[in-house]
């Protein structure tokens, strides 16, 4: 074994399925459960009472915060932040029985799923309703309701949730310049935008 491998870490009473994969170094919580053929990449960190659904991908250094949810088939970029509680749904027209009143199984509906892109995080007790994609390093902010893609660097937030603003990749908003520019007041990076797009400035 190489030594420079990190160890998978996996409480007690975590709920596993053998048909999992689970990266290197990554640590599944007290009471998280990891479905059937989910795919979780390295170093990531599931917490407490975290839900992975079957065949969901995770890349490498993700975090699922406390009971956070992410149903199949969800897709999860590296370095993304799921808040405590925070949900990505998979059903367009949730229903437990059919016109007829019989309970619905899994031939009765097509699951659809959530895409988050590299770096992008989610807030607390956000809910994320499929089929939507947030773009790389964007932010939501904890309790808003995601109907609509979510453009990369894009700060959203409320009811439906709407864009606010702009964050670099420091998850700090944006301080706008002029023509355009903005720069994050952290980092010193600056950013432009063009047809409601953020992009990095070239260096």
């Amino acid at each position: 074994m190489d030594e420079n491998v990190k160890p998978v870490r996996v409480m007690d009473s975590a709920d596993v399925d053998e048909r999992a994969e689970i990266g290197a170094g990554t640590t599944v919580w007290h009471l998280a459960q990891i479905r059937e053929d989910a795919r979780l990449g390295r170093d990531c960190i599931i917490g407490r009472g975290a839900y992975v659904g079957p065949g969901v991908r995770l890349g490498d250094n993700v975090k699922l915060q406390n009971y956070a949810l992410a149903y199949e088939p969800a897709v999860l970029g590296d370095g993304v932040f799921l808040g405590p509680a925070a949900v990505l749904t998979n059903d367009t027209y949730p229903r437990a029985v059919t016109p007829e009143g019989r309970l619905k199984t899994g031939e009765d509906w097509e699951a659809v799923g959530v895409v988050i892109g590299d770096g992008a995080a989610i807030g607390a007790r956000a809910v994320c309703v499929a089929p939507v994609t947030i773009g790389r390093w964007a932010l939501v902010a904890a309790g808003a309701v995601v109907v609509h893609d979510v453009p990369d660097f894009a700060l959203v937030a409320g009811v439906p949730a709407r864009r606010i603003g702009w964050v670099g990749r420091a998850g700090v908003r944006l301080e706008a310049k002029d023509d355009g520019r903005f720069v994050c007041p952290q980092t010193g990076v600056e950013y432009v935008e063009a047809d409601g797009r953020l992009r990095e400035a070239q260096a």
